[in-house]
């Protein structure tokens, strides 16, 4: 752990240093529009859309009284990206939706981004950046904001306030009008940001096409230097810097239908993810299971299971931390869209995959295995190097509220490549969960969530499951172009 810690407080020194020396550059453009906002909007993913012509006026009602929104996300190869319209002119910045975290940030400074440990990602088209000095509405926040305050308020101790010893009472100060301190923003998987709260405008979508709002003073991060995070990202959490709560949606909810990993970079397809009311009327035909509260993660969307089924056989019994917390708040599953691929708890993830041996006869691809890093992979038929379905035994995962979700075919065993000689090789798209002592017992991930209807009942406190061909949902609301 002193090992972990001393490296990524270097990194941490790196980072900020080379972020502090680019945010000098640009700070003067930015203070210069303090007078106006800035205009963020959701639209298709990476691939940037043009938007209408005939956008409304500015809406001049307070974010809480927003109608419902509809905004597309699109696949990529791990996660699901929605697109934020930021400034004025707008500029289209593809970012990961992340049920997971709080915070919006977007990369910020053309040239001048800077992520280390991220050489999958060099010369990614995927990847777009935002700059400030051309918005003729952006602004740094000030210190004495809420956002300003709760960004600060964590006990990250790589937070650049942290660092410089200033105290949290100098922020309370409601008379600062000093721009906030530069804020530290770090991730489960060692992931770190580093960058400046930001102001702007977020023009979002309506339910109906063509429909357009602006909402004024929109707080995001404009992030400078990060560390194993090359793609911006939107929070869906339930902290009060999370887009929905921004927006006034957490009294409501959301819902996403992502698509199956087959469409991943696929520009012509996108799914639709709800916010507003649209999300929950009409649903109580769903399964819901009672969102958990987590006294350590308070913001963040836990559900307890009960039982995963295999085919016809149940798995060894589900420890109460998947359903429960300790005394001081670690346990739960929680449901992340930032995690690519449901995460178990060991011995139980070991005694799953016992089971799966027991009923698979199939061989094994150890040098797959060996080579991908997952922990069952079989080699399979291909009848005319064509993939056929139930090849393997179906599994049931049980949450709380007798609420029982059969994974789709494609959300378990997945394959590592296409066909050659009427076989190909399929690997289960699960793991172990690390530190499981240590914060959410388990994840369920988005890959599992692929042709599911997920819906986020914000205001009943629950999660719903409906298995649905999430491509076709697309296709009806227009989301599939020819």
């Amino acid at each position: 752990m002193a090992k972990r810690c001393t490296i990524v407080t270097f990194l941490f020194f790196l980072l900020f240093a080379s972020f502090s020396f680019h945010q000098t550059l640009a700070r003067v453009q930015i203070l210069k529009h303090a007078e106006h906002s800035l205009v963020l909007g959701l639209t298709d993913s990476r691939v940037s859309l043009s938007l209408p012509r005939d956008f409304k006026h500015s809406f001049s009602k307070k974010p809480s009284e927003a109608s419902d929104m509809m905004e597309p996300l699109r696949e990529v190869r791990d996660g699901y990206l929605i697109s934020l319209n930021i400034g004025t002119p707008a500029q289209v910045i593809q970012v990961y939706m992340d049920t997971g975290s709080d915070l919006t940030w977007v990369p910020c400074g053309n040239l001048s981004f800077d992520c280390m440990d991220c050489d999958d990602y060099r010369n990614n088209k995927l990847i777009s950046t935002f700059s400030p000095s051309r918005s003729s509405s952006s602004y740094r926040d000030i210190c004495g904001s809420p956002f300003c305050i709760n960004i600060h308020s964590s006990d990250n101790s790589f937070d650049p306030c942290t660092e410089a010893g200033c105290s949290l009472y100098t922020l309370l100060k409601s008379t600062c009008s000093r721009p906030c301190p530069s804020f530290a923003y770090t991730y489960g998987e060692g992931g770190l940001v580093i960058g400046a709260l930001t102001r702007d405008t977020l023009r979002v979508h309506g339910t109906s096409p063509g429909i357009t709002r602006d909402i004024p003073k929109f707080c995001f991060g404009c992030v400078g230097s990060t560390y194993r995070e090359p793609i911006g990202i939107a929070g869906f959490g339930r902290g009060a810097l999370s887009l929905p709560s921004q927006l006034g949606f957490l009294q409501k909810g959301f819902s996403h239908c992502f698509l199956a990993f087959k469409y991943a970079n696929n520009p012509n397809i996108s799914s639709p993810l709800i916010i507003g009311d649209a999300a929950i009327s009409s649903k109580e035909s769903l399964q819901f299971t009672p969102m958990l509260k987590s006294p350590m993660f308070p913001n963040y969307y836990y559900i307890g299971l009960e039982a995963i089924t295999v085919g016809n056989s149940s798995s060894a019994a589900v420890p109460l931390s998947l359903r429960d917390f300790d005394s001081q708040g670690n346990g739960g599953l929680l449901i992340d869209s930032g995690t690519t691929y449901t995460h178990l708890p060991e011995p139980f993830y070991s005694q799953l995959l016992s089971i799966l041996q027991s009923m698979i006869t199939y061989p094994r691809a150890n040098e797959v295995e060996e080579r991908a890093g997952f922990d069952l992979c079989y080699r399979v038929p291909c009848p005319n190097n064509t993939f056929t379905d139930s090849l393997f035994p179906s599994i049931t995962f049980h949450f709380l509220n007798n609420v029982s979700l059969v994974l789709p075919e494609g959300n378990s065993f997945y394959p590592m490549s296409a066909p050659s000689n009427s076989s190909a090789v399929k690997c289960l798209l699960f793991q172990s969960m690390d530190d499981g002592d240590y914060g959410p017992a388990g994840v369920f991930g988005s890959f599992q969530q692929q042709n599911v209807e997920v819906v986020y009942d914000l205001e009943k406190e629950r999660i719903g499951f409906q298995p649905m061909d999430c491509a076709s949902a697309a296709s009806a609301r227009g989301l599939h172009k020819k």
